[in-house]
């Protein structure tokens, strides 16, 4: 999920250069032979997993002059109907907007992988900004971006353009590569989709339910040489953001409460890897 203060296999159910916008296309197959190391099913919960899931309480801003102040409420989180309900509420409990934002930090980290999910966003209007990402474990490089980040999913507003993203640098401030990728119904707010990226140790790529549409396959980290940032763990983050530098405010024509819906979330690897339960 971008920052902005130094300068987030299709199944029944859901139905390239940097920053070169196209239609998804398909020339980089997924990894078939990858196998599933982790998954949260919500469909098989009775509640949100806190073996697997933490809760951010934080009304800062996320970096990017967002609106919403983050909760652990049942109003903003919950499962319901075999999914994960993320809710952006407006005018609640004193807050200009209240939503939530989960993260594996401390329960599941990976270094490589195939990392997705399958979502239906919020309602294509102004100010709205869902985000399915990744961030280091250990910051190991330091802060952010010399650490990195790794989005998959990203839209904005209109929901007319998906973005995936890695941010890494830091000598000068923020470096952002990636691609992004568009629909012939043109607003990705109107289904479900598998939103994907296949990492692995010298190219990263972006998958729409199962096709490919770009990758990267150089970066760096301030004094540290590629491949880093992006040779340690990272955790998963899911988030509905509203509001800030990017997509700015919602109008008078944006209606809430919104939702994000989440049916899973998996992770898939090479058999010998070093994705793990992180402690």
């Amino acid at each position: 999920m971008r920052r902005c203060w130094m300068t987030l296999a299709l199944v029944a159910l859901c139905p390239v250069s940097a920053w070169a916008a196209k239609p998804a296309g398909g020339e980089t197959p997924l990894h078939a032979d990858w196998k599933l190391a982790w998954e949260d099913d919500f469909s098989k919960d009775q509640a949100i997993d806190k073996q697997k899931w933490n809760f951010e309480i934080d009304g800062r801003g996320g970096g990017n002059n967002e609106l919403q102040y983050y909760t652990d409420s049942p109003k903003n989180a919950r499962l319901e109907k075999g999914e994960l309900v993320i809710t952006a509420i407006q005018n609640d409990g004193g807050h200009k907007f209240t939503s939530a934002r989960l993260n594996t930090k401390g329960k599941f980290a990976c270094r490589y992988g195939r990392i997705e999910a399958c979502i239906k966003a919020p309602a294509a209007q102004q100010g709205n900004w869902p985000a399915f990402w990744l961030l280091p474990q250990d910051n190991k490089y330091g802060g952010w971006p010399k650490s990195g980040e790794i989005d998959i999913m990203e839209l904005i507003n209109n929901c007319d353009k998906l973005y995936g993203t890695c941010h890494y640098g830091g000598e000068k401030g923020d470096i952002h590569t990636g691609a992004q990728t568009t629909i012939a119904a043109g607003d990705f707010s109107k289904d479900y989709h598998v939103y994907a990226v296949e990492w692995e140790a010298t190219e990263i790529r972006w998958y729409l339910d199962g096709k490919y549409y770009g990758k990267i396959t150089d970066w760096h980290s301030a004094k540290h040489p590629f491949p880093a940032p992006f040779d340690q763990k990272f955790f998963i983050v899911m988030n509905f953001a509203v509001g800030g530098n990017w997509p700015k405010s919602p109008n008078a024509q944006s209606k809430f409460p919104q939702s994000m819906h989440v049916k899973y979330v998996r992770v898939y690897q090479p058999e010998k890897s070093s994705g793990e339960r992180s402690n």
